[in-house]
Formats: structure tokens, C-alpha cells, sequence
């Protein structure tokens, strides 16, 4: 591990912030390059002096954002024909599509942003918004906003801890906890939102 963090701190020092833009962009999409891994040496590089904070936290941003473009787009253009030619032989009939993209169409501002907040989804959550074609300038606004705020709390991490990996991915690990806590109580507030509104209309 204390090899990988030292090459990351080398690739990232050598290519700058394009390093850090085309490493977020990769863990964005599905090569698995953690976050983790990334944000944290620039903002131990950024404690240095070698960097600027402000400018790393957003290549990294900027890169998360490219990186759920590709998937957004190979979903959009390639998976989504896919399904709706061939769903029904894998237990997704067009209805149950319309369903999902319907779904996803009503609520996807939410799941996009809680999705970038989140391990593992965050690498899919551009696929159904890509199958649903969801809106550009909202999936672009919330995926910078969920991205921006994991990797400004990430570099903040590097730039307050410095390079060591162990306390790293336990201040990560602590602040994934508080992050999904987060995302349970904003998850929360919005179904009692949906419901209230939905009263009202009634």
C-alpha cells in the first residue's frame, strides 16, 4: 500500500493537476481507481506548497464529471437501445423499463447527487441517468456538486493528515460514515417533501 500511495504521490507531483483530472476521470467511470487514493496525496502536495488546493479539488471535480460522461453516453447510446430490443429475454419487458425511466426522470437530481456521495454507486449512478436520458445541465450540476464536495472533504484529509495511509483511509472511512448519514437524512427530508406536495395535490 505505502508503494501505491508513493506512486500515486509521484504521478500526481509529475503530470500535476492533469494527473489528478485523468485519475478521477478513470475512477468516475470503470476503471477502479479509488478516490481514496487520489484526492488525499494532492492535498498532502497542496500542505507542501507543490500545489493549489483550490485548483486540485476542482481537476478533480472536473474529472469525475468526464469520467460519468463516458458512462452516461455509453449507456445512453449503446445500452439503452439494448434494452429496449432485447429486455424482455433478460426479465426487463419495455414496461418495467418505462418504469424505471420514469422514475429516474422524476427523482434523478437527487440520485445523482447522493449517488457521487456514495462508493460503488457512484461508478453506476451515471448509467440509469444515461438510459433515461436524463436532462444534461441537471446531471452536469449535480454531479459536480456531489463530486466537488468528495473531493474537497478527500484533499482536505490529504492536507490536514499528509501521507500517511493508514490515518487517510481511516479519516475516509469516517467521513464516508457521516457522508452516508447525510445522504440518509436528505433522503429522508425528500420523501417527506414528495409526500407532503403529493397531499397537498390531492
Amino acid at each position: 500500500m505505502h508503494a501505491l500511495v508513493q506512486w500515486l504521490l509521484d504521478t500526481i507531483g509529475s503530470m500535476g493537476y492533469p494527473g489528478i483530472f485523468l485519475l478521477m476521470a478513470m475512477e468516475s467511470s470503470i476503471i477502479p481507481v479509488p478516490s481514496e487514493l487520489v484526492m488525499p496525496p494532492a492535498g498532502y502536495l497542496a500542505f507542501q506548497g507543490e500545489m493549489n488546493m483550490a485548483a486540485a479539488i476542482l481537476c478533480g471535480t472536473l474529472g469525475s464529471l468526464v469520467g460519468a460522461y463516458a458512462n452516461y453516453f455509453a449507456s445512453h447510446y449503446l445500452g439503452r437501445p439494448l434494452i429496449i430490443r432485447y429486455g424482455r429475454y433478460v426479465l426487463i419487458p419495455p414496461e418495467k423499463f418505462e418504469r424505471v425511466e420514469h422514475f429516474f426522470l422524476r427523482h434523478g437530481e437527487i440520485s445523482t447527487f447522493i449517488g457521487r456521495l456514495l462508493p460503488v454507486v457512484r461508478h453506476l449512478i451515471s448509467i440509469p441517468a444515461g438510459l433515461s436520458g436524463m436532462n444534461h445541465l441537471r446531471f452536469s450540476l449535480y454531479t459536480l456538486l456531489g463530486a466537488g464536495i468528495w473531493c474537497t472533504i478527500l484533499t482536505g484529509i490529504g492536507y490536514v493528515i499528509g501521507e500517511n495511509q493508514q490515518l487517510i483511509m481511516r479519516y475516509s472511512h469516517q467521513a464516508l460514515l457521516w457522508v452516508v448519514i447525510f445522504s440518509i437524512a436528505l433522503i429522508s427530508v425528500y420523501i417527506w417533501r414528495q409526500r407532503r406536495r403529493s397531499g397537498i395535490k390531492a
